[in-house]
């Protein structure tokens, strides 16, 4: 999931080095969703791990 993130960071800094406002907007919309999904699930991961160690 980091590396669809990621992909749609680099999509969205080529569209706005390109001048496509809309585009680069969109994808770096998409890239902030999805990274706060991941950090979402690392954390719950870790909570998790943390209790199934006790």
């Amino acid at each position: 999931m980091l590396y669809y993130a990621l992909l749609f960071l680099v999509v969205a800094v080529v569209a706005g080095v390109l001048g496509l406002s809309g585009i680069a907007g969109t994808s770096a919309g998409i890239a902030q969703i999805l990274f706060f999904l991941f950090l979402a699930f690392l954390v719950i991961s870790l909570i998790v791990r943390a209790i199934r160690s006790v």
